[in-house]
């Protein structure tokens, strides 16, 4: 895979405002917040999109959720949206798989 903007970021080539990290994930603040809280969880194992997640990758990827709801918990939100997506034509800019995960506004079904 092709070096991204996270992949940068992750070797701190480029800076980010990073809320968390280990050794598997980073989460940054999102550069153009969609909410108040818009974070960005990223496995550092670079991956394009869902579409290129393997059966071996499960646990990397399942890992995300558990630390979307450690994350908002600490900043005090049990109301948050998360969304991954895939592909340029549902929005995905960045070919490094991550996740949205957003809180702090009501949110409507469709988004908007």
């Amino acid at each position: 895979m092709a070096e991204t903007l996270f992949t940068k970021i992750i070797t701190r080539q480029i800076p980010a405002k990073i809320a968390y990290e280990d050794a598997d994930y980073i989460a940054i603040h999102d550069l153009h917040p969609q909410a108040p809280v818009h974070l960005l969880l990223i496995p550092k194992k670079p991956i394009a999109s869902l579409n290129d997640v393997r059966a071996a990758d499960g646990p990397l990827v399942g890992g995300l959720f558990p630390l979307a709801a450690r994350l908002m918990k600490e900043l005090g939100y049990s109301d948050f949206r998360t969304v991954f997506n895939c592909g340029s034509g549902a929005g995905q800019t960045v070919f490094h798989l991550h996740l949205h995960v957003l809180a702090g506004r009501q949110f409507n079904w469709p988004p908007g």
